[in-house]
């Protein structure tokens, strides 16, 4: 009898194991199924690079906000800190206080508060590592991903509080402002992440439980303090990526009512008045490195856009009544980009056609279009897995 229950409870717990494996994770920035096809081509060149990066991770961190040398206002290393990074002392005063804009220009003193790094550090090995467990289901890379999230998000030693009150502070003007929302902005990248190991053995209940409770906390700073509030109020790149974290974010926390709002407002708040009928973006032509700041832009709105599917919001095709569109931007900078074109506006860090490859990807996918992945194989880069994986989208 014994052994009946043993062998009943082992095959229960087998095709558990193979309901998981076979569940597509809950992902928005990735196609769940496809990411199971994938799975199942171990030595395709999405998967190889996928691993490669996985491996690397492997080896990164843990992070920490509580790491940096000193406190910030508060008196509370536990929240973040970071200093703006076009901003240098002021040359005609005696303490050079208040630091003083030079657009473009990134002062090396950012370096000496750390958590803007290990930020961006833990947001790409945590995705890296998931992504690697989704299409393997090798343990050891959810177990690593899972370390990481604990140590930034939930161990109370370490992690860090809710909020970005710190970020992006000007010396003798302020101690942060909204416009510092932007360090965060892979944040959903993280929100994916845990998607992809929710059935891991290592990512616990109490985990789920702890960092969705991490986010519920951020998202109404995000969305009701002040500074959140500016940063929704702006009319550059920063409103579209302060739109891409709080729609991300918002999806997580299977708040969707708030996310279609965020979307359908993005028409009018964010893609109309940014982008011209022939597909110039004036806000980020007039920057310094203005190139960069259009594909930057562009890279929000796309990223954006991807999350429309969830809620039935298609920002991909839209079109304001002035004429501006996502693809019209991107359409713009092609020929620019392929050296058909010169670019004559400020870029004081020199033109990097290439920056705009990783969009032309999005763009293939989305349009299932073949010009456009052509033109990306034109243009030079790393290929990172997420590149692979769009383009096993749009590949003959």
């Amino acid at each position: 009898m014994r052994l009946k229950l043993w062998l009943a409870a082992a095959t229960i717990s087998l095709s558990a194991i193979q309901a998981i494996a076979q569940t597509p994770p809950k992902t928005f920035e990735f196609d769940g199924q496809q990411l199971l096809r994938l799975r199942e081509q171990p030595n395709s060149p999405a998967v190889k690079a996928a691993l490669a990066e996985a491996d690397s991770a492997m080896h990164a961190g843990p992070f920490t906000v509580t790491a940096k040398p000193q406190a910030p206002p508060s008196g509370d290393k536990h929240d973040y800190m970071s200093l703006a990074r076009y901003f240098w002392p002021n040359p005609a005063t005696p303490n050079h206080l208040p630091y003083v804009r030079r657009d473009g220009q990134s002062n090396p003193q950012i370096q000496s508060i750390p958590d803007h790094e290990y930020l961006f550090k833990m947001e790409e090995a945590v995705h890296a590592l998931a992504l690697g467990y989704v299409l393997t289901g090798r343990e050891e890379y959810a177990a690593r991903a899972t370390l990481l999230l604990r140590a930034w998000f939930l161990d109370p030693k370490t992690k860090m509080n809710p909020n970005l009150q710190y970020a992006q502070a000007v010396l003798g003007v302020n101690g942060g402002r909204g416009r510092g929302i932007l360090d965060a902005r892979g944040l959903p990248d993280v929100t994916d992440a845990v998607a992809m190991i929710e059935g891991s053995k290592s990512w616990t209940a109490v985990d789920d439980d702890g960092i969705r409770g991490w986010f519920n906390d951020y998202y109404t700073w995000l969305t009701k303090s002040d500074n959140g509030r500016d940063e929704a109020d702006a009319k550059n790149n920063h409103a579209s990526w302060y739109d891409f974290q709080a729609v991300g974010i918002a999806l997580f926390l299977g708040r969707q009512g708030d996310a279609r709002a965020m979307l359908l407002a993005a028409r009018t708040r964010r893609i109309a008045p940014q982008i011209d009928a022939d597909g110039k973006q004036p806000l980020e032509l007039g920057r310094t490195k203005s190139f960069g700041y259009s594909v930057f832009n562009l890279e929000a709105l796309m990223r954006l856009a991807d999350y429309g599917a969830a809620v039935g919001v298609d920002l991909w095709k839209y079109q304001a009544p002035g004429g501006g569109s996502i693809r019209a931007a991107l359409d713009y900078l092609i020929p620019f980009a392929l050296n058909k074109e010169r670019w004559s506006h400020e870029d004081i860090t020199g033109f990097n056609g290439d920056e705009l490859r990783l969009p032309l990807l999005q763009a293939a996918a989305r349009f299932h279009e073949p010009a456009y992945l052509a033109a990306a194989d034109r243009l030079k880069g790393k290929e990172t897995a997420e590149m692979l994986i769009l383009r096993s989208r749009v590949a003959p």
